[in-house]
């Protein structure tokens, strides 16, 4: 105990200069948006770093499972293709590439987290890969998250099971369209919330993304109704929607970007200014 006493007093002059330069470091990032913006970004190069090398050794022993997953999906990909008549003919596919308004990344899901209320995965692309912040992200079976954050070779996504995440989601059936939400509690749940009372709402009705934003394409498969419930005078239903998604062991995913989203948020922005 002497000996600790006795290290404090024979370092306070440098102790005492590292604890006001934490303080002062700290006090500078929270006040500066630009000190802000590069600390994340450096620390998402440094955890991105940590996370591909984990993903690396863990990837090995889940090959097969993967694999399986690639494999209906490229089933389901050709189906689709069959029935539109698309494999008919190779130039009716390259006009449909040539005129879509959406491109798509892949990328690989490094680490994942889904027990917090505030839950994010690591992707292993990043800034150099073309990605943007609030670009979808989406698994072969339906929704994912968001983009939030990058760095160059690495991004950051804000998970659907997160308590921030609210996404516009409707029944695949109909027009009626709310925002889906995250209670925190189960990790294959989520809410569906400002359904209005006049819609039919079946257990099993499938949801999917409205469109209406410019994060996802309309049509993304979300889930399906788990349950619901209107009490009495109630306006809108209390809906748990099922994801189609396993947010447990989700580790290949597509970014998806409209290829006109930065004019439609430029023309919504300077109504917003104007109206202000």
């Amino acid at each position: 105990m002497q000996q600790i006493i006795f290290f404090f007093v024979r370092n306070k002059y440098f102790l005492l200069f590292a604890l006001l330069f934490f303080i002062s470091f700290v006090l500078t990032i929270n006040s500066h948006t630009y000190h802000k913006s590069k600390v994340v970004t450096s620390a998402n190069f440094l955890s991105g770093g940590i996370y591909s090398i984990k993903s690396s050794i863990t990837d090995y022993f889940d090959l097969h499972q993967q694999n399986m997953t690639l494999t209906e999906e490229n089933n389901r990909l050709r189906t689709l293709l069959f029935n539109s008549g698309m494999m008919d003919s190779e130039m009716a596919l390259d006009s449909m590439v040539l005129d879509s308004n959406y491109t798509f990344v892949t990328a690989q899901v490094i680490n994942n987290s889904y027990s917090k209320t505030k839950n994010n995965l690591t992707l292993n692309r990043g800034s150099n890969d073309s990605l943007k912040i609030d670009m979808g992200v989406i698994s072969p079976q339906g929704v994912v998250g968001i983009v939030v954050s990058l760095s160059k070779n690495y991004a950051s996504v804000q998970s659907i099971l997160n308590s921030n995440s609210q996404v516009v989601a409707k029944f695949k059936k109909s027009n009626h369209f709310g925002t889906l939400v995250w209670d925190g509690k189960q990790p294959n749940i989520v809410q569906l919330i400002e359904i209005p009372r006049l819609a039919s709402v079946v257990l099993g009705d499938t949801i999917v993304t409205d469109g209406k934003s410019t994060i996802f394409p309309p049509g993304i498969m979300i889930g399906k109704v788990h349950n619901f419930d209107r009490n009495e005078g109630d306006d809108y239903y209390d809906i748990n929607i099922e994801l189609f998604t396993d947010m447990t062991s989700v580790k290949h995913v597509y970014l998806v970007s409209q290829r006109d989203a930065p004019e439609i948020k430029e023309l919504e922005k300077t109504v917003e200014d104007v109206e202000q």
